[in-house]
């Protein structure tokens, strides 16, 4: 399984990367959901890379020309609500993609925030067998919502590739989705991997609640 980890290189990213962590910036709701779009919109070139292309021919007004496409279905998959513009700035780029939603959240337990369960109430998918799947989450936090988003979807066929493409992402939730997802056909993208996580699954030093910076907080 290839782990490509942004942060060990020096890209536009890193600047997206520092406004959203910063916590005077994080204010300004707009900015941060563009930058979280932002991010999505490089992520999608750097995933094209790896894409398989086709040769066309292209008329233009004086001759034949050769264009290289991708020859690729996708799928992109997000989990809703934190993921959308994630998702539209992967869409805006591969803008013929196919569209899947996963509503996913944490059922907190009466303990408190230290225990809950991750819970999927809602899929919407087109069919996924034999296509390219890209499942996005600005936050890979334990990597289990990722998880079961995965397995939720694959009602919807069998994916030929996997690409997991995260903002920030801890060690563990790497860890996690490296022993959960077929180490043959998976790629995991993350803007930045941080260390570890706070005793309530929120990733050090991360970001906050990707969904609340977004939209403002829920009740």
């Amino acid at each position: 399984m290839q782990i490509i980890n942004f942060s060990e290189q020096n890209s536009l990213i890193s600047i997206y990367i520092r406004e959203i962590r910063d916590i005077t910036i994080q204010n300004d709701r707009l900015r941060f959901r563009r930058n979280i779009e932002r991010i999505g919109e490089i992520m999608a070139y750097e995933i094209s890379k790896q894409l398989a292309y086709k040769t066309i021919s292209v008329n233009t007004p004086l001759d034949v020309a050769d264009a290289n496409i991708p020859d690729e279905e996708i799928v992109i998959a997000t989990i809703l609500r934190a993921g959308l513009p994630f998702h539209h700035g992967m869409l805006n780029y591969f803008d013929g993609a196919e569209n899947a939603f996963v509503s996913a959240y944490r059922k907190y337990k009466e303990t408190g925030h230290q225990s809950f369960d991750i819970h999927i109430e809602y899929i919407a998918s087109p069919s996924i067998e034999g296509k390219t799947l890209i499942l996005t989450d600005p936050m890979l936090a334990t990597g289990s919502s990722m998880e079961l988003t995965y397995r939720a979807l694959l009602t919807k066929g069998n994916p030929s590739k996997i690409h997991i493409a995260t903002i920030i992402a801890s060690q563990q939730a790497i860890d996690y989705c490296k022993m959960h997802f077929p180490e043959d056909k998976t790629t995991i993208w993350a803007a930045a991997i941080d260390p570890g996580l706070n005793e309530s699954s929120y990733i050090v030093p991360g970001i906050g609640d990707a969904g609340d910076l977004a939209y403002g907080a829920k009740v």
